[in-house]
């Protein structure tokens, strides 16, 4: 697997309260966006995600974000 499995081709947006989140890059994570250790076996792995107070967020779910856990439109491309 070279490529992350693409979950879903728009972002899901919520909000966070402050604290760590794992995001899930690989895409075959079952509790998308975080992380249930579905990667294991593939090149990818989790990235960190410290959120710092109480806000909206739009995760990637597409996988293919520029700006890691935070979708930036890209889903629209792939």
């Amino acid at each position: 697997m070279s490529t992350p499995t693409i979950c879903q081709r728009s972002p899901l947006v919520q909000k966070v309260e402050p604290g760590t989140y794992w995001w899930c890059a690989c895409g075959l994570s079952k509790t998308q966006p975080f992380c249930d250790g579905s990667h294991k076996g593939t090149a990818f792995g989790p990235a960190k995600v410290e959120i710092t107070e109480a806000k909206q967020i739009a995760w990637c779910l597409c996988k293919h974000s520029k700006n890691g856990a935070f979708c930036d439109g890209s889903h629209k491309q792939v």
